[in-house]
């Protein structure tokens, strides 16, 4: 069982076979990466359901993670062959179309033990790990099969640790970008709750 128990560990490494934004199939390290953000978005199977609605919903945001510095890498036990038929697919027709993220196979479903979100051992629950540029998860969450995860959301929060990053402070519930936080205090936590709590 996860539960998401890799929040403020580092972030299992792995390099596998993926299908590049050309199209093109290149080994792809996570370790590649350290410096920047990333979100690790795995999901169950390519050609199934609420699958391809999400990874459209990212790759229609897809600029926005990358003006944050964040990179999206998708991963499920599919081959890079299945992933760039899936590519090649019309959405007409059940397919995705040329999503200009990284999709990495995961055959041996390794990548999906190590982060503890394999069921039954056949596919990957929908979790999401949102990794820092030192490489350690800050963030995840996890869906049953039938849920879809929120593009928004994951943007929320991606604003949220880079806040915290940067200044310091702590972001309360409900926070957005633009919004007051909080300071690590209890005299901070008493100023906020002051002006916010009713």
């Amino acid at each position: 069982m996860s539960l998401c128990t890799l929040v403020t560990k580092p972030a299992p490494d792995f390099t596998a076979e993926a299908v590049m934004p050309d199209n093109s199939f290149a080994p792809l390290s996570l370790s590649s990466y350290q410096g920047k953000y990333v979100y690790l978005l795995f999901y169950p199977l390519d050609f199934t359901f609420v699958c391809p609605s999400e990874i459209l919903a990212f790759n229609k945001k897809l600029d926005e993670f990358k003006k944050r510095n964040c990179e999206l890498v998708s991963v499920s036990i599919d081959s890079k062959f299945t992933h760039l038929a899936w590519k090649n697919t019309k959405l007409e027709d059940g397919g995705i179309g040329q999503v200009q993220f990284p999709m990495v196979e995961d055959l041996t479903k390794q990548i999906s033990r190590d982060y503890g979100i394999l069921l039954g051992d056949k596919v990957a629950l929908r979790g999401l790990f949102l990794i820092d540029p030192k490489g350690v998860v800050r963030h995840c969450v996890i869906n049953d099969l039938p849920l879809g995860r929120s593009v928004d959301e994951a943007l929320r929060m991606l604003d949220a640790l880079q806040f915290t990053d940067t200044h310091g402070e702590v972001c309360p519930a409900n926070w957005q970008q633009g919004d007051e936080a909080m300071k690590p205090t209890a005299a901070g936590v008493a100023s906020y709750l002051a002006k916010h709590g009713n």
